[in-house]
This record gives C-alpha cells, structure tokens and sequence, in this order.
C-alpha cells in the first residue's frame, strides 16, 4: 500500500472515530441530563418532544412495536386462544398482562419467520439439502417455529402442577400436625406457608390474604383451585368446602386427605416408571442399536466380503 492510500485511511479512520466519540458524548450527556430532570420534584417540560425524550428508550421505542406485534397477533389468532393463553399463563403462576402481550408479540414473530423458511427451503430451494433430509429439516424447522412458544408455555404449566402435586402429600401432613396440636386451621395454613416454601405455598398465602381482606373461605379456595387446576388440589378444596358446610372434624378431614394424597403420588410415581421403558424405546432404537450393530455384525460383514 502506498504512504498517501495509508495515510488517508488514517485519517478517515480517525474522522469516524471522532464523529462517533462526539455521538456517544452527547447522548450520554443527554441521558444524564434526563436522569438529574428525573429526580427534581416538581420539573415540567414544556415541549411535547422533550417530555417523551425522558422516558427511557425502551418504553419509546420497543413497547410501541411490541403493541403493534400484539394487535397483530390478536387480530389473526383463532377466537378465545388469548383468553386460553391468559389462563395458561395463571396456571403456570405468572397472572402479569404483559407477559400475555409479549407472548403473542413471540407468536407473530416465529409464524412469520415459519412462512420465511417454508419459502427459502421448499418454494425457493436456497438451502443445498435435497430430498429426504430437506423435507425432514425443513419440516423441523417450520414445526419447532410454530409450536415451540406453545410447549414452552405448556412445559411451564406441566411443571408447576408437578410441583404441587408432590408437595401436597408433605403439605398435608404438616397441617394435620398442626391441627392436632392445637392450632386453628388459618393459624396452621401460615405456620406450614412459613415452613414449605413452593408453589402451593404461595397459593395458600395469597388465598390466606384474600380471607384476612374480608373474602369467604369457600370462595378463597374455590379462586385458588381455579389458578391452580390441580385435580388433587380441586379435591382437598371440596373436602375442605364441605367440612365447614357439615360441620366436619377438620383435623379429621386433613388426616384422610393426607393418607389419599400419599397413595396418589405413589400412585403417580409408579406410572412414571411404568412409562419409562417406552419413552426408553426411541433413543434406543436409533441411537443404540446402530452402534450395536456396527460392533457386532461389522467384522462377520468385513469377513463374508473378504472371503466372497
């Protein structure tokens, strides 16, 4: 390279260096300018523009995409699907309307990144795979785009119910202990919330909260069964209900649920392990036996070639 070519680059390499020291200077001088405004008590903006400058740059920039993402995923979903996602949402023990609206925003972004790749893999075939393996990866991509925030979303539905169907059996047991000993039912409810920490605890507090704010206890109950739809946690909630309907010992009714509890997570966990022998059968198939198969049948193969 010649002295005047290198010469030149240097300079322009410093011109953009300058120019670009000079924009990060002034917006960080600006930020911190809003940052001091922010903190004054009392400040007004006159100007419209210099008002919606000091909110951050997410809530000016992404949150307006994000709504358009969100209207746009409403507007082309089946009827009732938000509501089904809604109510996913509170079983997975996340109520917050923004992560609903996040969530259709994602959906819109991977159906259209699902009709992109069906494009460039089969109607524009960009992609250098051919026949069995296109139509194979292809369809592979275009599912996991399509279904994947779904089972994201039902993996966290799944997981959860889990955790309250194993911890009920011990939370049961902790309440019959407690009502034995002397403690009221509410009493033992926040002894056993301090004591387990977990999901279902969390619900017995907040169902607990709604008691103490003048809500009924049936009705307390009945709401957390409804964010929980836990059909073992739907009948200690009945068994409850109708105990203080008929009068019924609750120490009583805690010792039975408890002993049921226990006989459903063994229950539970025996057919888990009935299940496992199958969903052991896929990985064996074609990832064992194969190699398996190399090794044994490899050298009698090498050998019947040799002599033929």
């Amino acid at each position: 390279m010649s002295p005047v070519l290198l010469v030149s680059a240097l300079l322009v390499a410093a011109a953009v260096a300058v120019g670009v020291y000079m924009v990060l200077s002034q917006i960080e001088e600006r930020q911190m300018i809003r940052e001091t405004l922010r903190q004054l008590d009392g400040y007004e903006v006159e100007s419209t523009r210099d008002q919606e400058l000091l909110d951050p740059l997410r809530d000016r920039a992404l949150r307006p995409f994000i709504e358009g993402l969100t209207g746009l995923g409403k507007r082309l979903t089946p009827a009732g699907y938000v509501e089904k996602v809604r109510q996913r949402f509170i079983w997975a023990g996340d109520p917050d309307p923004a992560k609903v609206d996040r969530f259709m925003a994602v959906r819109v972004i991977t159906m259209g990144l699902a009709v992109v790749a069906f494009l460039v893999i089969f109607v524009l075939g960009l992609t250098p795979l051919q026949g069995l393996m296109k139509m194979v990866t292809g369809g592979f991509v275009i599912a996991l785009l399509v279904l994947g925030p779904d089972n994201v979303l039902n993996r966290k539905v799944a997981e959860r119910h889990h955790l309250i169907q194993i911890g009920l059996p011990d939370v049961l047991d902790l309440l019959v202990i407690s009502v034995e000993a002397g403690l009221g039912f509410e009493q033992a409810l926040d002894r056993v919330i301090h004591s387990v920490p977990g999901p279902l605890t969390d619900e017995f507090s907040r169902m607990l909260g709604e008691t103490r704010a003048g809500a009924n206890r049936s009705d307390a109950m009945r709401a957390m069964d409804e964010r929980c739809n836990v059909p073992e946690l739907r009948s200690f909630v009945m068994a409850i209900i109708q105990a203080d309907t008929f009068g019924v010992s609750i120490g009583r009714v805690l010792r039975s649920q408890s002993e049921e509890m226990r006989v459903k997570r063994r229950q539970l966990a025996e057919e888990k392990a009935q299940k496992a022998p199958v969903k052991m059968m896929l990985p064996m198939v074609f990832c064992i036996f194969p190699a398996l198969f190399a090794v044994v049948l490899g050298p009698a193969i090498i050998g019947i070639r040799a002599s033929l």
